[in-house]
């Protein structure tokens, strides 16, 4: 077990306060873009003349649309050959999730469900379901909130949990939460403990499970289902996603939040400003041979 010595708490470095004050930035920045030029990013989903990176490529839509190849400018030093350069992979998802999305964070249709799910799985390369085995959550599009970090073993502490001071760093603030989570120690002696095991705990995240259909009827088994579930979490705004297993149950319904992540999962979605909550896609990955592994992932 790591010296508790090792990690002492610190207070956050002053580059990650305005990283997230930058992130918190561009999000809305893109918010604001999505929201008022509709018409450019509805064009701009169904043509491969643009070239557009990330945000900087999203300010070119606040001119009006003309549908027609730019010159090559800095934009294209990557690709000096051609005229034109491609759109960026996580502008084109937030452009194709912006026009079948609901301009509410709400429970979404059949219809929106399987066009997302359909996006979701092409991009990603992955197998991207709303329902597994007959089961399905209420929901697949709310707000997220953050999460303390999760007992592993008996006797876990904030000063055994980080294998680096790097970690420590971005996550010990955060704090542990009081009680086990949902299933109990994601391993019950520290001896036991595997990679998995921990990389389990760091991309974890709550969801509300009691809310399913038949749920209560059917407690046994909708908990040995849940229990370790993959999922791929989307935030919507920006592109970043993460593939986090449901390591717990929660948060209330009265909190008016949907879910909740591990501190490391919302680090990686760019939730971490400091409201810590905002609207995420999360849904199941049909995964039985285990091969998708935990953590970022990008398209």
């Amino acid at each position: 077990m790591i010296l508790s010595k090792l990690f002492r708490k610190k207070k956050k470095p002053h580059y990650l306060h305005l990283k997230d004050k930058w992130s918190k930035r561009h999000e809305e920045t893109v918010q604001k873009i999505i929201t008022n030029h509709a018409e450019s990013l509805n064009w701009l989903s169904n043509t491969k003349q643009i070239a557009l990176g990330s945000l900087g490529g999203l300010l070119l839509l606040s001119a009006p649309p003309t549908p027609l190849k730019l010159p090559a400018t800095e934009l294209a030093l990557a690709a000096p050959q051609r005229d034109y350069i491609e759109i960026d992979n996580k502008t084109s998802l937030i452009t194709a999730l912006f026009e079948k999305l609901p301009k509410e964070v709400k429970p979404l249709t059949s219809e929106e469900e399987r066009q997302v799910t359909q996006i979701l799985s092409e991009k990603f390369g992955l197998v991207v379901t709303a329902e597994l085995k007959g089961k399905r959550l209420e929901r697949n599009y709310g707000l997220i909130g953050a999460e303390q970090h999760l007992m592993r073993f008996t006797g876990d502490s904030m000063s055994s949990h980080f294998d680096t001071q790097e970690e420590a760093n971005l996550y010990y603030s955060s704090g542990m939460a009081p009680g086990r989570g949902a299933w109990g120690y994601f391993v019950p002696p520290y001896s036991q403990m595997t990679e998995k095991d921990k990389m389990r705990e760091k991309y974890y995240i709550a969801v509300q499970t009691f809310l399913s259909k038949d749920f209560n009827k059917r407690f046994a088994e909708y908990r040995d289902f849940y229990k370790f579930r993959k999922m791929l979490l989307v935030n919507p705004y920006t592109g970043r996603a993460v593939v986090a297993v449901i390591g717990d149950a929660g948060p209330a319904v009265w909190t008016g939040k949907h879910l909740g992540g591990s501190p490391e999962v919302m680090y990686r979605l760019e939730r971490q400003d400091g409201a810590k909550k905002g609207p995420v896609l999360f849904f199941f990955i049909d995964d039985p041979k285990d091969k998708v592994k935990l953590g970022p992932v990008d398209i």
